[in-house]
């Protein structure tokens, strides 16, 4: 949570409106300087199973996220950005799936919405199957949707990149796995678009893309620039494909 004042309680409230109820949430908030960490302590007063942590400096998207990693005591984990928000069977359906099909790592489709929490009758498909190779072309899983079995994987942390963390990962959790993830073609969350995220800005998508590779994985110069061209690729003659307009 940062400066998350707008949202940050309706989020909260999707997770306390799960039909599972096995839950615990930690709330990471990121030194905001609006009214979130009033909001989040309000919560926390009423329900047990809600953690609040606190940042004392600004430290980013990764480190906050690694941060309520290593406070999590579930087999399970999840991430839920407080702008983001969950469809009540999110988590009975992911964990009865995820069970039934004996994979580690799951995601879901998801709808979009504005600002002010309108739908904009936009549906982003989930894969069915995804392979680590698949994933290294495009980011492929919703982070808000994304669970993994912190059980039988350990704790999977983010690099500490100002962008696209979440993308490696999901490549991490992937790759430690030893096999594909899985999707679930239903819609189970709703993902904010705000006028200054990443996807509205087309050079910065590519900047932080290319870090992805360079500092993210590792990858040479060259070899970086050469992914970078995959996911161009991918992500504007494939990946668009994903983007389905739904009638409500």
């Amino acid at each position: 949570m940062y400066n998350s004042e707008a949202f940050v309680s309706e989020a909260i409230t999707t997770v306390l409106n799960q039909t599972h109820k096995n839950w615990e949430l930690i709330l990471i908030d990121d030194y905001s300087n609006d009214k979130t960490l009033e909001m989040a302590q309000s919560f926390t007063e009423e329900n047990s199973n809600i953690k609040l942590l606190k940042n004392n400096t600004n430290l980013g998207t990764a480190i906050s996220r690694n941060k309520g990693v290593e406070a999590a005591q579930g087999d399970y984990i999840a991430f839920l950005d407080a702008d983001d928000l969950w469809k009540p069977e999110k988590l009975e359906k992911q964990l009865a799936f995820m069970q039934a099909e004996n994979c580690y790592v799951c995601y879901s489709s998801y709808n979009q919405i504005n600002e002010a929490g309108k739908p904009l009758n936009i549906q982003i498909e989930a894969l069915p199957v995804l392979s680590y190779k698949k994933l290294l072309k495009s980011n492929y899983i919703g982070n808000l949707t994304g669970i993994y079995n912190a059980k039988v994987l350990g704790k999977v942390t983010s690099p500490n990149l100002r962008k696209r963390q979440d993308w490696l990962l999901w490549l991490a959790a992937i790759k430690k796995s030893g096999k594909e993830a899985k999707g679930i073609k239903e819609s189970l969350a709703f993902y904010r678009v705000r006028q200054d995220s990443m996807s509205s800005n087309k050079l910065n998508l590519i900047k932080y893309n290319y870090w992805v590779y360079k500092k993210g994985l590792s990858f040479s110069t060259v070899k970086a620039v050469y992914y970078l061209i995959i996911f161009l690729i991918e992500h504007f003659f494939v990946k668009s494909k994903q983007s389905v307009s739904i009638n409500n």
